[in-house]
């Protein structure tokens, strides 16, 4: 059970209530006072996807979250529709509410697995820095690292120009059940755009949309993501990143993001606490 160090609540994004959700305080984002962060929706949606449109038979392949309205801190509610209920593919999509409207949509992909091809593919030697990846010491803040620091507790170490990469076990999306591998994966993947978009002077891109792909589920609970790729031209922005376990890369995220540096994330000036457990 995953706890704050200052008091006996359990770390969530969300509790129930009257057939919705209510975010709690580790829901809030850095980018404005009512916010919610990205991970609290992106799990909230892939939560409710799996619970309703999950198979055994079935592999959940890709999540795609478009996140076109800013998310409150108000009551928040879901619905699922299935689009295709397939022999061999499935999708389903479930639309984040809030005052009546979405704030966000995702649509989920999944694939009943299957004996591979004949033949062999090329595949890249990418690695999550093994030698050195950090071991977690029971608190639920998340590890940063960069190719120029190493790995630490804040991103403010790391506003450099090298490549970023970061570990989490995502908090529960809500405090009355853990996290299945699924929703795990698509919380950490939302860190794609923190591994991509921290610069020398912070966090300036918002990404409107998370796409995380996977080829197989976690077989841990902490996982790696590690930057890939960033292009940027007229403030806007594309960023792609791998997905780690220990046992190997297993999935890829991507997102694409618009300048807000009005509300840029400089983390050099804030303080981070044991309680601070997303950074976006």
């Amino acid at each position: 059970m995953q706890q704050s160090s200052d008091a006996a609540e359990i770390a969530a994004h969300f509790t129930e209530a009257d057939g919705g959700f209510t975010p709690t305080r580790y829901a809030q984002s850095h980018w404005g006072e009512d916010h919610l962060n990205g991970p609290a929706i992106v799990g909230l949606a892939a939560r409710a996807l799996e619970a309703e449109c999950g198979s055994p038979e079935f592999r959940p392949t890709r999540l795609t979250v478009d996140l076109f309205r800013a998310a409150r801190n108000i009551a928040t509610t879901v619905e699922v529709r299935v689009v295709r209920d397939g022999r061999r593919v499935r999708s389903a999509e479930c639309d984040v509410m809030q005052d009546g409207r979405p704030v966000a949509r995702a649509t989920l992909i999944q694939y009943r697995p299957s004996s591979p091809p004949p033949g062999t593919l090329w595949q890249s030697e990418q690695t999550f820095a093994d030698s050195t990846r950090p071991q977690p010491d029971g608190t639920i803040l998340p590890f940063v690292g960069s190719d120029d620091v190493g790995w630490t507790r804040s991103p403010a170490e790391h506003q450099n120009a090298s490549r970023k990469r970061f570990y989490n076990d995502g908090i529960r999306v809500v405090a009355t059940e853990p996290n299945s591998p699924f929703v795990r994966s698509a919380m950490v993947a939302e860190a794609t755009s923190l591994v991509t978009n921290l610069g020398t002077a912070g966090v300036g891109y918002i990404n409107g949309d998370l796409t995380v792909a996977l080829s197989r589920l976690p077989v841990d609970d902490w996982i790696g993501i590690q930057a890939d790729s960033h292009h940027a031209r007229d403030g806007l922005a594309v960023g792609t990143a791998t997905l780690f376990d220990s046992v190997g890369a297993f999935g890829a995220g991507l997102t694409t993001a618009i300048a807000n540096p009005a509300a840029q994330i400089d983390f050099s000036a804030r303080r981070f606490r044991v309680g601070d457990i997303n950074y976006e």
